[in-house]
């Protein structure tokens, strides 16, 4: 079933699934924009890259430490510490309990740095990316491997504090009946301020109207040049003082109501195209597609994430278990069999807006490139 813009498809939610809500159009905005977040989640664990994504994490500024900012998604080199295996009868499955394993004896863990999630619940709520504590430079970082009647199994993983790529979602655009949306271009200027201040590679503007990058080495000189050939050339280098302080942005943008399209900008995304490295646009015959088989002419493959979404809106607090932090073990279980079996088709709902050309292939390439890269001995 199609839609002409977003804002319909949020008409048909209200009616259909929030109509108990007591602002039922609000709840299902916010729907929307959590729907964004868990294309974007599951598309990265399509891609293999769960095991360095975190969630939520404060990113410090380049050269200024003092100002964090919290990101949704960072992706982190990640280095296999040890797997555990567990018995159903031990659940919950806490970040204490983890951190208590004599695997991580020597790590001698302040008490005060674990954190008090629980990778899986006793009514098998995952929490993705599970941060079990900080160890300084690194944290450690919990996935479930599997579940099976009687057992189970989890790995551990130390990530680098510093991220090689980050992504944000953002939902942009005007309501209907209203004429123009005010508090959406704060939403922009905010995550174009957080895109960048946060990686060593700044953009210039240069008075062509081109985009100029510029990076200082450690000897105080300066590289720059054409910024998308010298991010090219960063990635595909081995060079630690390059490496070490660059992050990759990403931006992951879907209409509110029928505003822009692709070939025609508003504000809000020129804001956003000229200050990620990559700016996606999840189309909205996408949003349609996946909130169609989800929830309005469910898949059956999708069944078990239905069934999730339903019972986390039904106006009761404190029962989420539809977010990109803690999803129902058997949604998300059928959430990346969706992801990976439609690979193709997903894909084809995220657009390019920047860099103007290039393809989601690229991007996937680009990650695999730092992903694979040697931090250890970047970071010495």
């Amino acid at each position: 079933m199609s839609y002409p813009s977003v804002d319909q498809l949020q008409k048909v939610l209200t009616e259909k699934v929030f109509h108990y809500a007591k602002d039922s159009k609000k709840a299902a905005g916010r729907a929307l924009g959590t729907l964004v977040e868990i294309i974007t989640f599951y598309s990265l664990k399509a891609w293999g890259l769960e095991r360095n994504v975190a969630i939520e994490k404060p990113l410090p500024e380049f050269g200024n430490d003092d100002i964090t900012h919290n990101v949704e998604y960072s992706l982190h080199p990640s280095t296999p510490l040890v797997t555990v295996d567990f018995n159903r009868d031990n659940l919950p499955i806490t970040a204490r309990k983890i951190a208590k394993q004599p695997e991580f004896a020597a790590l001698s863990i302040p008490a005060d740095s674990i954190k008090t999630n629980a990778l899986l619940s006793n009514d098998l709520v995952l929490r993705n990316s599970c941060s079990v504590c900080d160890c300084g430079e690194t944290f450690l970082n919990a996935y479930l491997d599997n579940l099976d009647k009687k057992t189970g199994r989890y790995s551990v993983a130390t990530l680098r504090r510093r991220p090689f790529a980050i992504f944000e979602c953002k939902r942009v655009g005007v309501e209907e009946g209203m004429r123009k949306g005010p508090q959406t271009i704060e939403k922009a200027k905010q995550g174009a301020y957080v895109a960048r201040t946060v990686s060593a590679l700044q953009k210039i503007r240069l008075t062509d109207g081109s985009m100029g990058g510029l990076i200082q080495k450690r000897d105080g000189s300066f590289w720059h040049g054409d910024y998308y050939k010298l991010m090219a050339e960063i990635i595909a280098s081995g060079d630690p003082e390059l490496l070490s302080r660059f992050i990759l942005t990403v931006g992951v943008v879907s209409n509110h109501g029928n505003w822009f399209t692709l070939e025609n900008h508003n504000k809000e995304l020129k804001v956003l195209a000229q200050s990620y490295d990559w700016l996606l646009f999840l189309t909205d015959a996408g949003i349609a597609q996946f909130i169609d088989e989800l929830l309005l002419h469910p898949a059956a493959k999708l069944g078990a994430a239905r069934k999730a979404f339903l019972a986390s809106y039904t106006g009761k607090k404190g029962v989420n278990q539809f977010t990109k932090v803690q999803m129902s073990l058997a949604a998300d279980t059928a959430l990346q069999t969706y992801f990976k079996s439609k690979a193709s088709t997903i894909e084809g709902w995220f657009n390019i807006v920047v860099p103007a050309g290039k393809s989601l292939t690229v991007l996937k390439d680009e990650l695999d490139t730092l992903k694979g890269k040697n931090w250890q001995e970047i970071h010495a």
